[in-house]
């Protein structure tokens, strides 16, 4: 069993070191990481997943990003501890995001990530909108309200 939390300043080292474990180095010179220089997430979307005894098993983080002239959420990372990996916690951390992000307004969520995988969530292809390179078009992805939304994804200017 597994308790939902908002991150907290306290989390951000255990955090990041489960994102070091779960993602090949260099991971912070990926194209995403330049939309969130400077930028706060959205903290009410950046979930941690402890279980019964406080252990830290999955993350996921949320970032504002413009497409276009529109908002957007960027997703990422998600992390599920190995140890901890097929017992349905990524999939529960995507739902329990994806149902809040709604509840605040958020009405796209975007990220670059395998399209077999995240359709399972109800992410498709985002022909129309284009990442910094050398971000790969075909694993640029979305969920909610996508109609007539097109452009650049830049980093947010609040």
């Amino acid at each position: 069993m597994y308790r939902f939390e908002t991150e907290n300043p306290e989390d951000y080292w255990e955090v990041e070191a489960l994102y070091d474990l779960c993602f090949a180095p260099g991971r912070e010179a990926l194209s995403s990481y330049r939309l969130r220089d400077g930028v706060p997430p959205v903290e009410a979307l950046c979930r941690v997943a402890r279980d019964e005894d406080g252990i830290l098993a999955g993350a996921i983080r949320h970032w504002p990003v413009m497409v276009g002239s529109s908002p957007a959420l960027l997703l990422g990372p998600i992390a599920v501890h190995p140890t901890r990996q097929g017992e349905g916690l990524g999939h529960a951390l995507m739902q329990d995001c994806l149902s809040r992000a709604e509840d605040l307004g958020w009405h796209r969520v975007l990220l670059v990530g395998d399209a077999p995988y995240y359709s399972r969530f109800g992410f498709s292809r985002l022909p129309s909108v284009v990442m910094p390179p050398p971000t790969n078009p075909d694993r640029v992805l979305g969920w909610g309200h996508w109609r007539g939304i097109t452009g650049d994804v830049t980093a947010w200017s609040a």
